[in-house]
């Protein structure tokens, strides 16, 4: 069983899922892949004790309390190519950006190959079912410009701003 529970924060309503003790899932409402890869039963229960953990963490992290990411528990569910991007993702220091090219290039020195495809890697970016806590805004193009926010460049602008002012 899935379990959700709703959150208002200053980027809008996000919705949360757990299961089995694990957050699986953090959506801000309209982005794009809202749901995604989930066919199982959700049944709201706002006081499943994993989604609680996540919503004081969200209350900190939106309190510019720079909470760790160690902090949760999480299955994020995808394929294995994506998981190793969104583990790479949980490595960009809070405040901080990375691209795509060097995810890619990141990934490439792990696989021992020459060349990892950035707009793969743009992919994975782009379907990161826990948004926020694995932070897929910190990742931008080479040149600096924002792109690629399934929740709305606005929001990941927002989310960059909220940190740089800490």
């Amino acid at each position: 069983m899935i379990y959700t529970a709703h959150y208002k924060s200053p980027i809008g309503d996000l919705l949360l899922a757990s299961k089995e003790g694990k957050l699986i899932g953090l959506w801000i409402e309209g982005q794009k892949y809202y749901k995604s890869n989930f066919s199982e039963e959700m049944k709201e229960n706002e006081n499943d004790k994993t989604l609680l953990k996540a919503k004081k963490w969200l209350d900190r992290y939106f309190n510019k309390e720079k909470p760790s990411i160690k902090e949760l528990e999480f299955n994020p569910m995808g394929s294995e190519f994506r998981k190793t991007v969104w583990k790479i993702l949980c490595d960009i220091p809070y405040g901080k950006v990375t691209t795509y090219k060097k995810i890619a290039e990141e990934i490439a020195k792990q696989k021992g190959i020459n060349k990892m495809s950035a707009q793969a890697v743009g992919g994975a970016v782009g379907h990161n079912p826990i948004s926020i806590i694995i932070p897929c805004h910190r990742v931008v193009r080479t040149n600096g410009d924002l792109t690629g926010y399934a929740g709305g460049i606005d929001k990941k602008k927002y989310l960059l701003e909220h940190e740089k002012k800490q």
